[in-house]
């Protein structure tokens, strides 16, 4: 069996909320079917199309915009460059006109209620988050294809395999945490530098500096867009933003112009516990407002834990003097490597483990990133890493109303705290006296996930999702 082969840009990608396995694979998902009808040279012939959604998605795919995200992948609209603000527009113009522009190429009839199907007792067994497209051609022929999302914005087409894909020579094999540490301690480079080594596999140095950077960018904008965004999230909750008066609160009528200068504010503002804390929850409040708002966030590794890592290295760059392009590049490529362990090592998908597999995982790659970026030695940044997911082992997912609100934007908040204690604990410790290994704490997240309840994964059929009364409307 081929080793799966992660990079960076696999377990970060700049996509669109509310969530990487419900909205961003799916849009992949529909974009590749569509490539596959070019591909077989029928797309032309295309009279009908249909979607069938099975067991995650089906359940929560409403909330977490599923129907949306399919919808705009199969007129050729892409996650990384369609306007946020058009969104909710060009999903409801389809189902008000019931015509689906196809590619971009193809106009047909398109029939939300009757070609959309949320087929809620059904599931695939290969992963909860399945869908199928059926193409109805005007030869009386059909054209069907299975996707599987398996977290983290991943798609997986039924049939195929990771011996299908093009693999790269890597230079440092790294299938567990003994691995990387083994590459570390025998090189004397640091996790970063051997996830930089690695990705030369792929493309030239200053190609994955370039793309890393970009994403900082989207982070960026994020937090600072959703620092400034009022008003309540779609849905049906009405959850009311935070992030804008929390932020309005500590800026203390402070002047700034632009995220420079706002940065360069917050840090004139003073440097205490509570005020620090604040921020960082702020951050992250900020990030996940906008994800549940459709708003363009970077997965990290997934779309409902995306607010864990832009905040802690936000908290990094004001607080810690980490405003350096290298600092940066550094942190992302350190916990990239971490999140690439648990992946391969258990799942980062909320349906297969539940949020542990992504408020766990986001906060141990944000405690081993800021662990190496405050100077850790190797062994610290994989002691912090199993710290911060150790202490969040078992960590349900049971979304109120299948919607990534309650009580996922305060789990980021969480999962950032947790990171930063999760750093400083392991600065502050010798990790030879360690008990736990991170491969230890992976194959435990993997055990715990095995054993975890169904309705625990992100269906909304237990938990907090059927003890809080709510009323939703009608969809």
């Amino acid at each position: 069996m081929i080793k799966e082969q992660i990079s960076v840009f696999d377990i970060f990608k700049i996509g669109i909320g509310p969530s990487s396995s419900h909205t961003l694979g799916p849009w992949r998902a529909a974009q590749q079917f569509t490539a596959s009808l070019k591909q077989q040279g029928v797309i032309e012939q295309v009279e009908m199309i249909k979607i069938l959604l099975y067991g995650s998605l089906a359940k929560t795919g409403k909330g977490h915009g599923t129907d949306v995200a399919i919808l705009l992948g199969l007129t050729g609209a892409d996650p990384v460059t369609f306007d946020v603000d058009a969104v909710t527009p060009t999903f409801e113009t389809i189902q008000q006109n019931k015509r689906l522009n196809l590619a971009g190429t193809r106009s047909i009839d398109f029939d939300y209620d009757n070609d959309l199907l949320f087929l809620f007792a059904e599931s695939l067994p290969f992963h909860p988050n399945a869908v199928t497209f059926q193409a109805f051609l005007n030869n009386g022929k059909a054209f069907s294809e299975t996707y599987y999302s398996i977290g983290g914005g991943f798609v997986v087409k039924e049939g195929e395999d990771n011996s299908q894909k093009a693999q790269v020579d890597l230079p440092f094999s790294i299938e567990k945490a003994k691995d990387l540490l083994h590459w570390c301690l025998s090189t004397g480079l640091k996790v970063s530098e051997i996830v930089m080594e690695n990705e030369l596999a792929w493309r030239p140095e200053a190609e994955t500096k370039a793309g890393i950077l970009k994403h900082f960018a989207v982070m960026r904008h994020c937090i600072y867009r959703g620092c400034h965004t009022t008003g309540f999230l779609p849905g049906g909750l009405n959850v009311a933003r935070r992030a804008f008066p929390l932020n309005k609160r500590l800026m203390n009528k402070a002047e700034y112009h632009d995220y420079d200068s706002w940065i360069q504010a917050i840090r004139k503002g003073g440097n205490g516990f509570n005020y620090i804390l604040d921020w960082v929850s702020c951050f992250a409040l900020a990030v996940n407002e906008e994800n549940a708002s459709f708003g363009r966030v970077v997965t990290a590794p997934t779309n409902g834990a995306a607010g864990v890592i832009p905040a802690v290295l936000q908290y990094f760059i004001t607080f810690c003097d980490g405003y350096d392009e290298d600092k940066i590049i550094q942190f992302i490529a350190c916990a990239s490597e971490v999140g690439s362990i648990f992946k391969k090592g258990a799942t980062i998908s909320a349906a297969m483990g539940g949020c542990q597999a992504e408020i766990g995982v986001s906060s141990a790659m944000a405690a081993a990133a800021l662990t190496e970026c405050l100077g850790g030695s190797q062994r610290q940044v994989l002691m912090a890493a199993e710290i911060a997911m150790e202490h969040h082992l078992g960590l349900t997912c049971d979304p109120i109303g299948g919607l990534v609100q309650i009580p996922c934007i305060e789990r980021n908040t969480m999962g950032a705290i947790k990171a930063i204690t999760a750093s400083q604990l392991a600065l502050q410790s010798n990790p030879d006296k360690a008990k736990v290994s991170l491969d230890a704490v992976v194959n435990t997240m993997w055990e715990t996930a095995l054993d975890m309840n169904a309705k625990y994964k992100e269906t909304s059929d237990g938990g907090l999702a059927t003890n809080i009364p709510i009323s939703l409307p009608e969809c």
